[in-house]
């Protein structure tokens, strides 16, 4: 069984983000990167699948420049097979990234493609849907649960009533929540045999993918700073408040 994993690279979660003096995006210049931490999800339970023998080979994608190399390379570290960049430098907006991934599950067959449900950068939560629907593969969305087993996946989401548990059958996409798992540390062995494991770089032409931009960026700008609290001497104060500069009562 193969499980192909998408994982994107994105400002580190730590980092303050800053807007562009012109306001045409956020600045990432000489700003730290790291891999989208749902994605980081993502690999860790394509390697526990593979450790508990249910799949053979975890596959590692990610479209983008070519400084996600680097990324690929801290996915191997973490225990995928192989890698594959779609190289490309211009924007890459869901749609794009979806119809890059689809076209790479027709090359490779995977009977499972696990993605993170959303990557901290945009926060979309688009791509593993529009994979799903490219692809024409049954999808569950933010997993707390997998289980595989029999030809068949077994998801567990968490809604808002409670526990939803959905089978699907192979192949499948599952996105993945933040209780699924916790992604290990990588370690220093693991970075130096990672250096040695194959990665291949594709270009969108490659795999006739027409990555042009459908949706415009009009304005990017920092969110209205917040107003310092006051405080009030008692209950009655605190309604008027509410009632005159609130207006929520």
């Amino acid at each position: 069984m193969k499980i192909l994993v998408s994982v994107k690279r994105v400002v580190d979660y730590n980092v303050k983000v800053r807007v562009k003096s012109d306001q045409t995006g956020v600045d990432i210049a000489n700003v730290k990167m790291s891999m989208n931490p749902f994605d980081e999800i993502a690999i860790e339970e394509a390697v526990r699948q593979r450790e508990a023998n249910v799949a053979t080979e975890v596959i590692a994608v990610s479209c983008g420049p070519a400084q996600c190399q680097e990324t690929l390379r801290t996915a191997m570290a973490l225990g995928a097979d192989r890698a594959i960049l779609v190289e490309s430098n211009d924007e890459l907006q869901p749609l794009a990234v979806a119809k890059l991934i689809a076209a790479l599950i027709a090359r490779e067959k995977p009977e499972l493609v696990i993605l993170g449900k959303q990557a901290i950068d945009d926060d979309s939560n688009q791509v593993g849907q529009m994979v799903a629907a490219l692809a024409s593969m049954p999808q569950a969305t933010f997993a707390s649960k997998l289980t595989i087993a029999n030809g068949r996946a077994e998801v567990t989401r968490e809604v808002d009533g409670g526990l939803e548990t959905l089978s699907l059958s192979l192949p499948a996409v599952v996105t993945t929540d933040l209780r699924l798992n916790e992604p290990r540390y990588v370690t220093l062995p693991n970075i130096m045999k990672a250096k040695k494991k194959p990665l291949e770089v594709l270009k969108p032409t490659d795999l006739g993918v027409d990555v042009t931009p459908r949706i415009k960026t009009l304005k990017v700008s920092d969110p209205p700073t917040r107003k310092a609290g006051i405080k009030v001497p008692d209950v009655a104060s605190l309604i008027a408040k509410l009632k005159t500069e609130a207006k929520v009562i």
